[in-house]
């Protein structure tokens, strides 16, 4: 599968070296050429630097043959507006955008937009581990 992901934070990297890895023809793209150092040495994708949030931009990368699109920079509104972009104009058919306020990621979820919310799974998690039952302390 060909996949633009939008954002070589922790998380973008770490996606695009695992869908790299198995086998997917990736591009990463961000703003800070720097942040590519975070993709392990043996990442075979394309590297890009420029704005999602940019049509030519997302042309230059590829983004007509695509068939994932993946938003996970630091900002919601730039994850929804690159997503909408990737969705509405360019037709890809799976779009994926990370959205930190959990309000939001339900607002644009309505609007069509597969949206994740970290805040929203993390403290589901946290709230589980804390009313899981533990094991004893052994004294």
């Amino acid at each position: 599968m060909k996949v633009v992901i939008m954002g070589c934070g922790r998380l973008g990297a770490r996606l695009a070296a695992t869908l790299d890895q198995n086998g997917h023809e990736v591009t990463i793209l961000d703003v800070n050429s720097a942040a590519f150092r975070r993709l392990p040495p043996t990442f075979r994708g394309t590297r890009a630097v420029g704005n999602g949030m940019d049509a030519e931009t997302l042309e230059r990368v590829g983004i007509r043959e695509a068939q994932a699109f993946i938003a996970v920079t630091q900002g919601d509104n730039r994850n929804y507006f690159a997503s909408q972009l990737a969705r509405e104009v360019f037709r890809v058919p799976r779009v994926l955008c990370r959205i930190y306020d959990p309000q939001r990621a339900e607002l644009f979820r309505e609007l069509g937009i597969e949206t994740y919310s970290p805040t929203s799974v993390g403290a589901d998690i946290l709230v589980g581990m804390l009313l899981a039952e533990r094991p004893p302390r052994s004294s």
